[in-house]
C-alpha cells in the first residue's frame, strides 16, 4: 500500500544545536499537531541527533552526509519528504499555539500562493519585530531588502500595525513555508549561496513565474537570531553582499541589470571603507573585497542561471525607489512613513 503524502512537514535544519533543539523542539512538537516534524541533521559533530532520537521519539530524524549550508541542507533534505507544504524553520525559533493553521489555510485558499510567513518577533524582547523577517519582506530598486517592521537596523515595536496579510515580495528564511510543487518546481534553494538571501532568490524566481508570496501575521513565531552565524561574522557579512550581487545578477531584467550592479558595486565600496572606520572593521572590509572578487569568478555560471529565469520587473513588493536614500538621507525608519 502506497503511504499516504504528508500534508504539512515541519522541517528543523540542525547543525551542533543540540541546545536549540532541547529549548524549542517541545513547543514545535507540541503545537504542531496536524504536522509531521523532521530534524534535518547537517553532519553535526555533537550529539543532537543521538538527542533529538531519545528525547522526541515522535520527531523523524533526516541525516545528511555534508554540511551544505542552509540551501543544500534544506535542497537534501527535502527531496526525502513527500509533502503538500514544506515549512522551512530555524533551530532557534519558539512557536506558539496555533502557529499553523492561519497560513496553511491561507494557501488551501488560494493555489497562486507559493510561499508565506508568520510574523517574526524578537525572542529576547517579545513586542519588538525580528530582523530576520519582522511582518514581511520587500525589496528596493537597487536590490537592498527590507520589511514591514524593519528598515536596515531600525527595528520597530509590534503595535499591530502591520497584522494583516498581504503580499509582500519575500518571506523569510527563517520560518517559511513552502508549497511543495513549487520548491521543486524551482529545483529548490540556489546551492551555491550557502545561505544568507537564498529565500529571497527562490522567492524572486516564484515571483518571475507568477506565484504570489504572503505574510500572515494571525499567525506569530519568536526568533532568537544569531543561532549559527552571529550579526558580527565577518563570515556573513562576505555572504550577504556577495548573494546579493549574485541574486540580483540572476534575476533582474537585462537593463536593469547594467543600471544596478554597477551602482551596488559602488556602494558595497562605500560600505567597506565605512567598515573601515569602525573599531575590528578591517575584517569586514575584506569580507566584503572577497565577495566582490566571488561574485566575478561566478559570473559565467550565473549567465547559465540567468538563461533558465524569465526575468519581470514589475512585481508586487519590489519598489521603484531606494530604500537607502528614503533611510540613510531622509531620516525615515519606519515602513508605515514611507
Amino acid at each position: 500500500m502506497e503511504a499516504q503524502k504528508i500534508k504539512t512537514a515541519v522541517v528543523v535544519l540542525n547543525w551542533n544545536g543540540k541546545d536549540w533543539l532541547a529549548k524549542f523542539l517541545p513547543a514545535l512538537v507540541k503545537y504542531s499537531p496536524d504536522a509531521t516534524v523532521f530534524v534535518a541533521d547537517n553532519a553535526s559533530t555533537d550529539d543532537s541527533v543521538e538527542f533529538a532520537r531519545t528525547h522526541f521519539p515522535t520527531v523523524k530524524i533526516i541525516i545528511n552526509t555534508t554540511n551544505g549550508g542552509y540551501a543544500k541542507g534544506y535542497n537534501d533534505a527535502l527531496k526525502q519528504i513527500d509533502a503538500e507544504y514544506f515549512v522551512l524553520i530555524n533551530s532557534d525559533i519558539e512557536v506558539t499555539e496555533n502557529w499553523l493553521s492561519p497560513i496553511i489555510d491561507l494557501m488551501d485558499a488560494d493555489s497562486n500562493i507559493a510561499a508565506c510567513q508568520p510574523k517574526l518577533l524578537d525572542y529576547n524582547n517579545r513586542n519588538m519585530f525580528e530582523y530576520a523577517g519582522a511582518s514581511g519582506g520587500f525589496i528596493d530598486n537597487l536590490g537592498y531588502p527590507f520589511c514591514r517592521g524593519r528598515i536596515f537596523d531600525s527595528i520597530e515595536q509590534d503595535k499591530e500595525q502591520y497584522s494583516d496579510a498581504i503580499e509582500v515580495f519575500w518571506a523569510t528564511g527563517a520560518c517559511l513555508f513552502v508549497r511543495a510543487t513549487c520548491f521543486n518546481k524551482m529545483n529548490g534553494l540556489d546551492e551555491d549561496f550557502f545561505a544568507h538571501q537564498e529565500e529571497i532568490d527562490l522567492c524572486w524566481r516564484l515571483k518571475n513565474q507568477g506565484y504570489k508570496i504572503m505574510v500572515q501575521p494571525k499567525s506569530i513565531v519568536y526568533h532568537v537570531g544569531g543561532g549559527t552565524l552571529n550579526a558580527g561574522s565577518p563570515f556573513k557579512t562576505h555572504l550577504n553582499f556577495r548573494n546579493n550581487l549574485k541574486m540580483l545578477f540572476k534575476n533582474l531584467p537585462l537593463p536593469y541589470l547594467f543600471m544596478v550592479i554597477p551602482m551596488r558595486l559602488l556602494l558595497d565600496g562605500v560600505a567597506a571603507i565605512t567598515f573601515l572606520k569602525q573599531k575590528n572593521g578591517f575584517s569586514h572590509f575584506l569580507a566584503i573585497v572577497r565577495a566582490h572578487f566571488a561574485f566575478y569568478f561566478a559570473i559565467p555560471k550565473l549567465i547559465t542561471k540567468r538563461q533558465k529565469i524569465n526575468q519581470k520587473n514589475k512585481l508586487a513588493g519590489k519598489m521603484n525607489w531606494s530604500i537607502l536614500y528614503k533611510n540613510k538621507i531622509l531620516g525615515i525608519k519606519y515602513f508605515s512613513d514611507l
